[in-house]
């Protein structure tokens, strides 16, 4: 489940660059490290079949390129015209994985977490699995170490084999999070479940037939271009976000449906605000976790993650300093949870820090926004090798290219010229134009924009490689 917005890890995740494609540890972002270790149940006895991408419209081929670099092939990516929530989300996944014959066991993860100890998640999950195929719904739990105020709960009671789940347990207080710390029985919910889908569907047909009808009508009118699925668009809008928890989950204690939980102890964090990423990064002799060009004095158990120029802290502990070209969070470290309240202004006053980075990732390759000012605008852009961007032409302003590095073929009205570093061409306001990589090097340009308006909505496309309008 790669549909997640991660507000509280602004400014570093943003609506068009969640934190389940950042890289916030190691080299590989967080949904391909979920991807990679899915994949490696495959042991004897077990076959894991092609993922199963649930995420949205607008990051699919992030997805794709994600996927392209870990080699892993998807058995489809199904986009949500719009955010229905996890609960019509696994029920696609469980549509999808059953029109491909058979009924197989559904291991569901989100795409935003990380373990420490790859060894033990896949120890823990195989035999999830093997629970699983007997009929059970299965839910990973984590061994709470702290009065976690932050997660939901599970209590459980002792069976022969494996745990059976007694009750969830909502986000607690923390004088309450103590008292299950103090009494035990208590795991946090890991959002990790392993169950048939066939049970799945027949759960929701049980607790929320609604959500059930709906999303069937909508994955019957659905649309099939290679390797997206996507769901009708009507019929998914009339679909009632629902979590999976609140939908099936906390039905089922007591219930016709045998829940249970198989412990998980991996080093497991969801990394739902700053403060998660402090407890799992790497840290010096003063608990100061960094990440880019950082000097500290007299500083202890920070974070401090700086991505395009120095950041420096002097006598001050626990907090978080975040540093994106583009803005600037800083935070006491145990409100990290609260950053959301600066998304939700942002989107409220409609700023674009809200939804982009200065960087913009496109499929072709990308572009950086470097300075701006009244009637102009200075972008860097790369196109990767082979990549073309759409036939287009502006109303309201004119671009001025100039070649860094690599061959760039450019349309300009009726010519086609071939580029090379150092030369130019200039597209006047309304020409229809075209800019491609015909070679096998990342081609590197400046636009220079000047025009009355300049907003990424003044594209009108006549034909695009990737499905844009």
């Amino acid at each position: 489940m790669a549909g997640g917005s991660g507000t509280r890890l602004w400014p570093l995740s943003r609506a068009g660059y969640p934190k389940q494609f950042l890289v916030l540890s190691g080299n590989q972002s967080l949904f391909q490290q979920a991807v990679k270790r899915l994949a490696g149940l495959d042991c004897e006895g077990v076959k894991v079949a092609e993922p199963i991408i649930v995420g949205n419209e607008e990051h699919r081929f992030l997805v794709l390129d994600q996927l392209r670099e870990t080699q892993i092939e998807p058995a489809g990516v199904l986009l949500e015209p719009m955010g229905r929530n996890t609960a019509p989300a696994l029920t696609l996944a469980a549509l999808q994985a059953l029109d491909g014959g058979g009924d197989p066991v559904l291991v569901v993860s989100p795409a935003d977490q990380t373990v420490t100890d790859p060894a033990a998640f896949t120890n823990a999950l195989r035999g999830a699995v093997q629970v699983a195929a007997g009929g059970a719904i299965v839910i990973l739990g984590i061994t709470p170490d702290r009065p976690e105020t932050g997660y939901g709960y599970v209590r459980c009671t002792p069976a022969e084999t494996v745990a059976r789940v007694a009750q969830f347990v909502e986000k607690p207080d923390l004088e309450t999070a103590q008292r299950y710390l103090a009494e035990g029985g208590y795991s946090w919910n890991s959002g990790l479940f392993v169950l048939k889908a066939s049970v799945w569907m027949a759960a929701l047909d049980t607790f929320r037939p609604d959500i059930a009808a709906a999303t069937r009508a909508a994955w019957q009118a659905r649309a099939v271009d290679g390797k997206f699925v996507r769901p009708g668009k009507a019929e998914f809008a009339a679909v009632p976000a629902e979590s999976v928890d609140y939908a099936v989950m906390e039905r089922c204690p007591g219930s016709e449906f045998d829940i249970r939980m198989v412990p998980l102890d991996a080093g497991w964090n969801d990394l739902g605000a700053w403060d998660a990423v402090w407890q799992v990064a790497d840290k010096d002799t003063a608990g100061n976790a960094t990440t880019g060009d950082v000097l500290l004095t007299d500083s202890r158990n920070n974070l401090v993650h700086a991505t395009s120029r120095l950041v420096s802290l002097v006598g001050l502990d626990d907090v978080v300093v975040v540093e994106t070209p583009d803005a600037i969070m800083v935070a006491d470290r145990s409100r990290s949870q609260d950053v959301k309240q600066i998304v939700a202004q942002l989107g409220a006053s409609k700023r674009g820090e809200h939804t982009v980075h200065r960087k913009v990732y496109r499929p072709w390759g990308w572009y950086d926004s470097i300075d701006q000012g009244e009637r102009f605008q200075v972008k860097r852009i790369l196109v990767n090798p082979g990549a073309t961007l759409s036939l287009q032409m502006h109303y309201h302003r004119a671009e001025h290219w100039i070649v860094v590095s690599g061959t760039a073929e450019v349309t300009n009205g009726d010519k086609v010229l071939v580029l090379s570093e150092n030369q130019s061409t200039y597209i006047p306001l309304g020409q229809i134009h075209r800019l491609a990589n015909p070679g096998k090097m990342p081609l590197e340009i400046i636009e220079v924009q000047s025009g009355s308006y300049l907003g990424e909505d003044d594209i009108v496309r006549f034909e695009d490689s990737y499905g844009r309008k």
